[in-house]
C-alpha cells in the first residue's frame, strides 16, 4: 500500500537518505528501525510530506503520493505536536477537523476514545498539566482517530509504564485487526519482535537490512543451544559441539553449545546422553536487538552478547 523507490534527501553537507526504497504492504504492522541519525524521521517526514525528497518518488495505495492522502495518513511524532495551553477535547477536535471529520463525528470518535483510554475526565485538561506519558495517550488518540489508512506511530511507547505500554500494544493490534497499515519506528527492540511483521533497518542514510522477521532471525541461526544437565561437565571436549558458556540452576546446570564441524543437534544429544540427564534443551536463536547492533556494528558478533549477558 506504500511504494517508496529511490528516495534521496540532502541537509546542506549532510545525506540524510540515499536512493532508499521500501515497499510497505497492506495489512502489515512495519518497523522501521535505525540508530540516531540513520535517517528515520526524514523519511516520515516525506511521507507525511511535511518535507519533499530531492530524489525519487512514493506511492500511496498505487497513486502518486499527494496532498489528498493527508487525510488518510495518521502521525504520532516522537516530539509533541500538541497545544499545551488548549482544552485537550477542543484540540482533539480540532486536529480531526483538519483531516475532515465534521464537528459531530470528531466529537463522538474523541468521546469513544476517551472512554477507551480511561480518560472520560481529560476534555477541560489542558496538555501542560498531564504527565508526559498521558500527553503519549492524548498523542495517540489524535493519530487514530480519524480512521487513517496509514497510521505512523515514531517511538508510540515513550514515557509509558509497562501496564500502560501494554494497553497501547494491544490497541496497535486492534487498528491493525481492522484493516489499519501501521509503520512503527522504535528503539524498543521487544516491541519490534511482539508487534512487526516486517522490518527495514537504516543506517546513515542507506538501507543495510530488508525483510520478514521471522525469516531474518531464523537466517542469523548459528547453532548455538541452550540446555540444562542434572550434572557438571568439566574437562570434557566433545567432537560435534563446544561449550561457550554454563550456569548453575538451583541442583541443575544450563550449558551454552555450540555445534561445529556440521553436526547436528542429535549427535550433540548422543554425546551428552551417556553423561547426564537431560533436563531441556532450547535453541537460541538471535534477538531483533543482537541482529540490530550486528547490523550496524559488523565488529560484534551476534551470538557473543546473547549467550553470556541473558
Amino acid at each position: 500500500m506504500l511504494s517508496i523507490h529511490n528516495i534521496s534527501k540532502q541537509y546542506a553537507q549532510h545525506t540524510a537518505l540515499n536512493k532508499v526504497s521500501i515497499e510497505v504492504k497492506s495489512g502489515q504492522i512495519f518497523g522501521l528501525l535505525g540508530p540516531n541519525g540513520a535517517g528515520k524521521t526524514s523519511l516520515i517526514r516525506i511521507i507525511n510530506q511535511i518535507t519533499a525528497p530531492d530524489k525519487g518518488e512514493i506511492y500511496f495505495n498505487g497513486q502518486k503520493l499527494n496532498q489528498s492522502h493527508i487525510s488518510q495518513i495518521g502521525y504520532l511524532p516522537e516530539e509533541r505536536g500538541l497545544y499545551k495551553k488548549m482544552d485537550i477535547g477542543e484540540q482533539m477536535i480540532y486536529l480531526a477537523r483538519l483531516k475532515g471529520l465534521s464537528r459531530a463525528d470528531a466529537t463522538s470518535k474523541i468521546k469513544y476514545w476517551f472512554t477507551k483510554m480511561e480518560m472520560e475526565g481529560w476534555w477541560k485538561k489542558k496538555v501542560e498539566d498531564l504527565s508526559k506519558g498521558m500527553q503519549q495517550k492524548v498523542q495517540f488518540i489524535a493519530a487514530v482517530m480519524h480512521q487513517p489508512d496509514l497510521i505512523i506511530l515514531d517511538e508510540p511507547f515513550s514515557g509509558f509504564d509497562p501496564v500502560n505500554a501494554e494497553i497501547i500494544k494491544n490497541e496497535i493490534l486492534t487498528l491493525q485487526r481492522n484493516g489499519s497499515n501501521i509503520i512503527i519506528s522504535t528503539h524498543r527492540m521487544e516491541s519490534v519482535e511482539t508487534l512487526c511483521q516486517h522490518i527495514v533497518i537504516l543506517n546513515k542514510g542507506h538501507k543495510i537490512l530488508d525483510g520478514n522477521i521471522h525469516h531474518i532471525r531464523n537466517s542469523y541461526r548459528n547453532g548455538s543451544f541452550r540446555i540444562v544437565l542434572n550434572k557438571p561437565l568439566r574437562e570434557i571436549s566433545f567432537n560435534d559441539f563446544d561449550i561457550i558458556g554454563w550456569v548453575a540452576l538451583n541442583e541443575n546446570y544450563q550449558f551454552t553449545i555450540k555445534l561445529k564441524n556440521n553436526a547436528t543437534i542429535n549427535q550433540a544429544l548422543m554425546a551428552l546422553i551417556p553423561l547426564a540427564q537431560i533436563i531441556g534443551i532450547e535453541e537460541f536463536i538471535p534477538s531483533m536487538n543482537d541482529i540490530f547492533i550486528e547490523k550496524v556494528n559488523q565488529n560484534t558478533p551476534v551470538y557473543a552478547k546473547s549467550v553470556f549477558n541473558n
